[in-house]
């Protein structure tokens, strides 16, 4: 989101009543551990449909919590996408345990559930090896719904269940979807969201646990505290923890934002909707709804470039007419040290495939339709002259 480009990539959509919940707080004598984290915690619990929330400082820690939760140990394998915002897999290592990937589905950019279900028969027939290491059980399925988009919960889950496998929502860019009419963010153990300044709501910086697990919230609760007892005394430590709390700012920014989340979802859509109108008849190809997906939560826009497109070259050309591009995403397994744990090109094409020719394009509320105009002539045209 950089301020030297007439078109950015992204903005947040902050109001006057949102810049008016942060100042009461500020005006106040509580600036952590008060009333608004409660407040956004319940706001959020309630628009999913889930007994409980806990509010914590970004969608990483939410994840990493999570998994010492499910008992992720050193030596543990956790499976996850390899189309992803790294942290999905990152916290796996902050464990010591060790992330495999399932190859993502052509069309939603998902995991691709018949990929996952071929693995998991090989692990249990005791015939899968990666990186050096032999694979015996998969303790975690790290789902991500990626970009906005469900993944296919229902084949996942079946498949979670009948190999002992523990399920944890990434919807860290999903907030607001619906998976066969019900919302997102609580078909495992626990769901996950993430408000950083280009999410479809934001925190500043901030992530949240959702859950139908009341155990699972007391434990994130503690753990995000430094580890402390609930109601226990102020220096009393009954489990290691982090200092993973969201802070009051930051809350009252969320409860001010949740307000009006339907208005900000369907605003988003219609920007998505306008994009797609601009791209019929075209060679760029625009982001597939499963039929599974009642509602899609427009996270980032993103399109495929024609293959063979000279992606970095047409992000130049564009940045040079003031318009920001970024790639969305990289393969995780192919980042610099994740190649160093012996991941090579190949392991995983389609991903690697799809990473190749992914284009995000300026996509946040205030955008205007001829400035989305400008942004299609403008892709248009690189192709034409560098792509």
């Amino acid at each position: 989101m950089s301020l030297n480009f007439r078109i950015p990539l992204a903005k947040p959509d902050i109001n006057e009543d949102d810049v008016k919940a942060v100042e009461e707080v500020l005006r106040s004598s509580i600036l952590s551990i008060g009333p608004k984290v409660v407040e956004f915690e319940k706001m959020m619990a309630d628009y999913v449909g889930a007994k409980c929330a806990v509010a914590v400082n970004s969608g990483t820690s939410a994840l990493h919590l999570l998994v010492r939760i499910a008992g992720l140990e050193p030596g543990d394998f956790l499976v996850t996408t390899p189309f992803t915002f790294i942290a999905s897999a990152n916290v796996a290592l902050f464990e010591r345990a060790f992330p495999i990937f399932v190859d993502i589905d052509e069309k939603t950019l998902n995991m691709d559930a018949d990929a996952l279900e071929d693995l998991l028969i090989k692990v249990r027939k005791g015939d899968f090896e990666i990186c050096g290491h032999k694979v015996n059980r998969v303790k975690i399925l790290m789902g991500v719904d990626i970009l906005g988009q469900p993944m296919d919960w229902d084949r996942a889950l079946k498949l979670c269940e009948e190999h002992g496998i523990t399920a944890i929502e990434d919807s860290c860019e999903a907030i607001g979807a619906e998976y066969k009419g019900r919302r997102i963010g609580t078909f495992g153990l626990a769901g996950t969201f993430a408000f950083y300044p280009n999410k479809q709501i934001t925190t500043g910086e901030g992530g949240i646990i959702v859950s139908n697990n009341l155990e699972v919230c007391a434990l994130a609760k503690s753990m995000r505290n430094q580890g402390r007892g609930e109601g226990d005394a102020w220096l009393h430590h009954v489990r290691l923890g982090y200092n993973y709390r969201l802070d009051e700012m930051s809350a009252a920014l969320g409860v001010s934002q949740m307000k009006r989340i339907d208005t900000i979802l369907d605003r988003r859509a219609e920007v998505a909707t306008k994009y797609n109108e601009l791209f019929q008849n075209t060679s760029v190809e625009t982001h597939y709804i499963a039929p599974y997906t009642t509602r899609m939560s427009w996270f980032v826009y993103v399109v495929r470039l024609p293959e063979g497109s000279n992606r970095d070259k047409i992000m130049e050309y564009m940045a040079e007419k003031g318009i920001q591009t970024r790639n969305y995403f990289a393969c995780v397994h192919l980042q610099p040290f994740y190649r160093k744990m012996n991941y090579t090109e190949g392991m995983y094409p389609v991903a690697e495939k799809i990473s190749k020719r992914t284009l995000a394009l300026p996509f946040f509320n205030q955008i205007k339709p001829e400035e989305q105009e400008e942004v299609v002539s403008t892709l248009l045209e690189a192709l034409e002259r560098v792509g």
